[in-house]
């Protein structure tokens, strides 16, 4: 498949920080006109500004809370009035909390899998059936490592990148006959904020398996214009996934438990 996007739009979520930055250089890079949405506008014009030096984009800035569904439905309903087609969905924006699920704070929890679930899902469905309208598109799901195994102290987190793995590889077959691919991406450790977000200390695990943000990003780019239907970053996370397929599942827990501990 074409590795070049000169002419299509790609709308990336969480753009404001971490990968949604790389998601939102690699683009456009190769040639996408750029859909920024964050909740913080000041971050998002900044990134604007670089895209439009660096490479001659065209991006658009739409600050929104993609926790609220309202906000959704009207972001979608301000990119078709002005004629904007998203060809690209980045469905990046997502957090973790990290803890014992039982002393938890829930307001917290929900915000979290209103924006890893229930947002993703939302998006999903506003553009992908645009997309197979028009008989081609191309939806990335950020996943994560932590989708492979049930995940002691990041128990709702993991459940919640379980969802997107298989709704992402579901998606694909749904759609692929109408021109358009869903591609999950599945990052290990990244040099991001969100260790610092979700309130967990850096150990060994992290240091000995962190990749760049810039390097994940690229990665799933290559991927979703190859069509793929889903890609673990890094080849050691690659193989610690694929290990979790001899694993009983508690035995897979426990071992997770371990690599998560402060």
């Amino acid at each position: 498949m074409s590795q070049t996007l000169t002419g299509r739009t790609a709308l990336v979520t969480g753009a404001s920080s971490g990968l949604g930055l790389d998601f939102a250089r690699e683009l456009a890079a190769r040639g996408a006109s750029l859909v920024l949405v964050a909740r913080r506008a000041d971050a998002l014009q900044a990134l604007a500004d670089e895209l439009r030096a660096r490479h001659g984009s065209h991006v658009q800035v739409l600050p929104a809370d993609l926790g609220d569904a309202a906000a959704r439905e009207q972001l979608a309903a301000q990119l078709h009035a002005c004629g904007t087609a998203v060809d690209v969905l980045v469905n990046n924006a997502g957090f973790g909390v990290y803890g014992d699920f039982a002393d938890s704070d829930w307001l917290k929890l929900d915000q979290m899998l209103q924006v890893n679930v229930v947002a993703l899902s939302h998006l999903s469905r506003l553009f992908a059936g645009p997309m197979a309208a028009r008989g081609w598109g191309r939806i990335l799901q950020v996943s994560s490592t932590g989708a492979f195994s049930p995940s002691p102290s990041y128990a709702a987190y993991s459940a919640s990148k379980s969802y997107v793995l298989s709704l992402g590889i579901a998606l694909d077959q749904e759609l692929k006959a109408r021109g358009v691919r869903c591609t999950t991406v599945c990052p290990g450790v990244t040099a991001t904020d969100f260790l610092k977000v979700s309130g967990q200390k850096q150990n060994w695990y992290h240091r000995a398996t962190m990749m760049t943000s810039a390097e994940v990003a690229r990665s799933g780019i290559d991927a979703l214009l190859a069509g793929r239907s889903h890609r673990v970053t890094g080849w050691l996370n690659a193989i610690m996934a694929f290990s979790t397929r001899f694993m009983p599942r508690g035995l897979s827990a426990v071992v997770t438990g371990f690599l998560m501990k402060n």
